[in-house]
């Protein structure tokens, strides 16, 4: 054995232990949750220069580890009950052999991190922050987890959705009345996905005594409140559009709405299954990213221009 041996073999140990410990969150629904503050800053940014584009690395970057730390936080906290549920167990961090110490220290690094990358960009950005970890806290977090208190949990949501979109949009501009307006949008989607989720997850967490609104209110009823939500964002939306809030070719996301319209009926036609609301998740999550996308290219190209 050479002298390098062993200590390549703790690198070596190290590196796996890290890479075992990071898949412990979930960085499909992380990365789904990156284009609201995304789409806050480019509403708000006014100018693209060096210094406007690295700032919003920097929320965009915080925004990273605030909702990695969100989701961790509330894997961390019903883990008992994840186990337990045939749907989730396998992917469990307790699964992968992962004490729950180390996945709490690593949610406390991550929202510490995420704040002080916020604390970069301004005090508002960072009480922002601190106050959605703070909705977190109350969703997940033992003795409290109003998770399973009905119409609390989707007030948090409502709260967490135009939170998370003036996250974005407060690194540019005050927090004014179009900001407000637009985070409304936000706040309808958010609450409208967690119906939905609700939904899906009806039967584990009516095995687990979680009493979200779809255990206390029905599957069926929780689904259309999601639905009638939905459908509210998109004519927020289209009035936002037509009032110039937001880019006038918004108005056309009212074509979407037929696409979720009809994915939604067809998960009503499969019986609200768990994998036809998964489906219907994934449906709407790809027009929702349409209307990013359409949102940011068509605020920033009228900035880049010479």
């Amino acid at each position: 054995m050479t002298p390098l041996e062993p200590a390549v073999a703790i690198r070596s140990r190290s590196i796996r232990s890290w890479s075992l410990l990071l898949s412990s969150i979930r960085f499909d629904e992380v990365c789904a949750l990156q284009g609201t503050p995304l789409i806050g800053a480019t509403l708000s940014i006014g100018a693209l220069t060096m210094n406007t584009m690295l700032e919003a690395g920097v929320v965009v970057a915080g925004n990273l580890c605030l909702v990695a730390h969100v989701f961790l936080f509330n894997d961390w906290s019903g883990i008992d009950g994840d186990v337990n549920d045939p749907k989730r167990a396998a992917d469990t961090f307790a699964a992968k052999g992962l004490p729950r110490s180390e996945v709490g220290y690593l949610a406390l690094s991550l929202l510490a991190l995420s704040l002080l990358l916020f604390a970069m960009v301004g005090a508002t950005p960072f009480f922002i922050g601190l106050a959605i970890a703070g909705l977190s806290a109350l969703y997940s977090a033992p003795g409290l987890h109003l998770k399973g208190t009905p119409l609390f949990s989707s007030a948090l949501h409502l709260s967490g959705g135009a939170l998370h979109f003036l996250l974005g949009y407060a690194a540019f501009s005050a927090i004014d009345a179009r900001g407000l307006l637009i985070s409304c949008f936000f706040a309808l989607v958010f609450t409208a996905g967690h119906f939905t989720h609700e939904a899906r997850d009806h039967e584990g967490d009516m095995f687990n005594g979680i009493r979200t609104n779809a255990v206390a209110f029905g599957k069926m009823q929780g689904f259309v409140a999601g639905l009638a939500l939905f459908t509210a964002a998109y004519v927020l939306l289209v009035g936002l559009a037509f009032y110039r809030l937001v880019p006038h070719v918004l108005m056309l996301a009212a074509l979407l709405y037929p696409l979720h319209l009809a994915a939604s009926l067809r998960a009503l036609r499969a019986g609200l299954g768990f994998e036809s609301l998964v489906s219907l998740q994934r449906c709407y999550r790809v027009l929702y990213a349409i209307i990013g996308i359409v949102t940011v290219v068509a605020t920033l190209t009228p900035l880049s221009a010479p």
